[in-house]
């Protein structure tokens, strides 16, 4: 909790007491100790950690925490040995001490296609919702947001983001043990909001839509990344049971549907600014992430169509701004 509480002063201090206090008794009742089976194994492993200081940290570049001769040989092998309690890593690649995290997911490549066209992060409050282990954030960090929030309500990840912590000991980055649902209604605080592969889970894409306007100020920018199809606007695929065997996506739209959801709902100055095809190399299993990957959620025969017949994952990044 310690580290939170430059999080809880910075918003006391922007006039964001409620908030404060709500967040407070969230991440108390979200990381309590009985708030997941695993939870005590994974104080247990973050208490095992090495107590050392990180020589150096790079998040504009990559993130990367101190160096290899911080450690000694057999602190190296007790933090080899504590950061396996934390499988799956699914967002990254961090190198850690010296040690690769070779995640699931190379969360940088999505990064460098964005970055490029995104308004300059420096000095704003930036949200990240459904950041995950909050590579992203470190890397928003790393532009010189001055405040960046990430929420995901998946305890694992929320335990990796305070192994990096530990060790950066950022009183500008932070990751919240919750969904967007939890948020003020009308927050309108944030300069920058971000939802990267988060709509096509939502039952409800155009109420995620207006819960992320709500958290902008006006002429705040949004960030959406999302599963898309092809086709005209108004075609959107909605899986008939499991779409590249998740059962939690519910709408794909095609790009000029997408546009027009972000019209409707209000956004100014919509645009796409990147498409990607999620390659094999981008997302695939590791040590690090043992379970099934994208090579299992396709066609074997045909890796253009998912294990279900339906288009492969193609990837596109919005931006549109707040009114």
């Amino acid at each position: 909790m310690t580290h939170y509480q430059a999080l809880f002063d910075y918003l006391i201090l922007a006039q964001q007491q409620p908030w404060a206090l709500q967040l407070q008794q969230i991440i108390e009742t979200n990381l309590a100790d009985n708030a997941h089976g695993k939870m005590g194994e994974w104080q247990q492993a973050l208490n095992a950690l090495p107590v050392v200081t990180a020589s150096d940290v790079d998040l504009k570049n990559q993130v990367e925490i101190g160096k290899a001769d911080d450690l000694t040989p057999e602190q190296h092998a007790q933090f080899l040995q504590q950061l396996i309690h934390f499988h799956p890593w699914r967002k990254g690649p961090y190198r850690l001490f010296g040690i690769d995290i070779d995640t699931e997911w190379r969360s940088d490549w999505k990064w460098q296609r964005l970055l490029p066209h995104i308004q300059p992060l420096s000095g704003r409050r930036v949200l990240d919702v459904g950041g995950g282990n909050g590579y992203h954030g470190w890397r928003m960090q790393g532009e010189g947001a001055e405040l960046v929030i990430g929420i995901d309500p998946t305890l694992v990840f929320v335990m990796q983001y305070q192994i990096m912590q530990r060790y950066i000991q950022s009183d500008k980055h932070f990751v919240i043990p919750t969904g967007i649902e939890s948020l003020p209604e009308n927050l309108v605080f944030f300069d920058t909001v971000f939802s990267m592969g988060v709509l096509y889970h939502r039952r409800s894409p155009l109420d995620h839509l207006y819960d992320l306007r709500a958290c902008l100020r006006p002429g705040g920018e949004l960030v959406l990344e999302t599963l898309v199809i092809d086709g005209d606007s108004g075609d959107t695929l909605m899986p008939e049971n499991r779409y590249a065997k998740m059962r939690n996506v519910w709408f794909l739209p095609s790009i000029p549907t997408m546009i027009l959801w972000l019209q409707r709902c209000g956004f100014k100055d919509v645009r796409c600014v990147d498409i990607d095809i999620t390659s094999l190399d981008e997302q695939r299993r590791t040590d690090w992430m043992t379970f099934e990957s994208l090579a299992d959620f396709l066609d074997p025969n045909d890796t253009t169509k998912t294990i279900e017949g339906y288009p492969a994952p193609k990837r596109a990044i919005f931006l549109a701004i707040a009114p």
